[in-house]
């Protein structure tokens, strides 16, 4: 392991190292005015959201690692403490990335970049047209974290209003994760895209309890086969399946390769363990087990 303390590391080095290990982190296309109304529109992956009692996110435009001067973004909500946060996907992220030059003051990144201002219904700031979300917020507090070069400023926004795209909304008017098609920064000059081909489901527990790692049979928790992620779903299930419902399993279900590997149980093990592992790629956690359990159900 390459371990150093932060202190001892150049910002630059350090500032590499951070992003390119937490990742990928959403993007935070901020619309700002300035005390005169003039806009900006930047965009910062240091962003998330942190609160949904109040619906709370939150954003840093950090102070300049090479000239220590802030952002325009971190100056206009100190002047006018509201902004939209519009959500950025595949489809304008170039126009977001070419938003991101360093335009001197005044020069609206919305003309640059070819992206569409309109009107928010109750913040000053414009939304971006092309965004697939778009959050209006006011601005409750920014919290400065440093005042040298890297240091960042927390502006804490509170959305209070929300606009999506209709055709990205299933029925109970939830996004479609498969249709928003959201891009996040990754280090360096890269992105990555969460389409369809990129994402993967795993069902939260939240109402169950699984019999965790430390349940799990020896010969299964040593397996040379199954990944500490097949474990990991092995471990989520909440209790094992019983042993008529194991034998039934492995008579209707296996009785050619008990047959076929008879006279090899070191490597009708090893068969068992890839079946399973098989079966967990396909979520079918329960079979999976009844396989794995029926090599001592012999």
């Amino acid at each position: 392991m390459y371990s150093i303390e932060p202190k001892e590391l150049e910002i630059p080095h350090l500032h590499q190292l951070l992003l390119g290990a937490v990742g990928p982190r959403p993007i935070a296309f901020a619309s700002t005015v300035d005390a005169e109304g003039n806009p900006n529109l930047s965009p910062f992956s240091f962003f998330n959201v942190f609160s949904a009692n109040p619906p709370i996110m939150v954003f840093s435009p950090a102070r300049s690692g090479r000239t220590n001067t802030t952002k325009d973004t971190y100056d206009n909500v100190k002047e006018h403490p509201e902004c939209v946060i519009n959500i950025v996907n595949y489809d304008i992220v170039e126009q977001m990335s070419l938003s991101s030059s360093p335009y001197a003051k005044g020069v609206n990144e919305f003309t640059k970049s070819g992206l569409t201002p309109i009107a928010s219904d109750i913040v000053k700031p414009f939304r971006v047209k092309e965004s697939p979300v778009q959050f209006e917020c006011k601005v409750n507090e920014v919290i400065e974290l440093g005042q040298n070069g890297g240091a960042g400023n927390l502006v804490i926004c509170e959305v209070v209003k929300i606009h999506v795209r209709e055709d990205l909304l299933m029925e109970n008017k939830r996004i479609d994760q498969k249709k928003i098609d959201l891009v996040a920064r990754m280090g360096g000059n890269w992105y990555c895209r969460a389409d369809e081909n990129s994402m993967f489901e795993i069902t939260k527990p939240i109402t169950t309890i699984g019999i965790g790692y430390d349940q799990l049979p020896a010969d299964i928790l040593n397996s040379e086969v199954l990944s500490a992620n097949d474990l990991a779903k092995l471990a989520g299930i909440v209790e094992l399946p019983n042993e008529t419902d194991v034998n039934e399993h492995k008579l209707i279900e296996l009785s050619d390769l008990f047959v076929s590997l008879e006279e090899d149980q070191a490597k009708l093990e090893v068969e068992l363990h890839k079946l399973a592992k098989k079966q967990l790629q396909e979520n079918n956690i329960e079979d999976a087990w009844k396989t794995l359990l029926s090599f001592n159900n012999q």
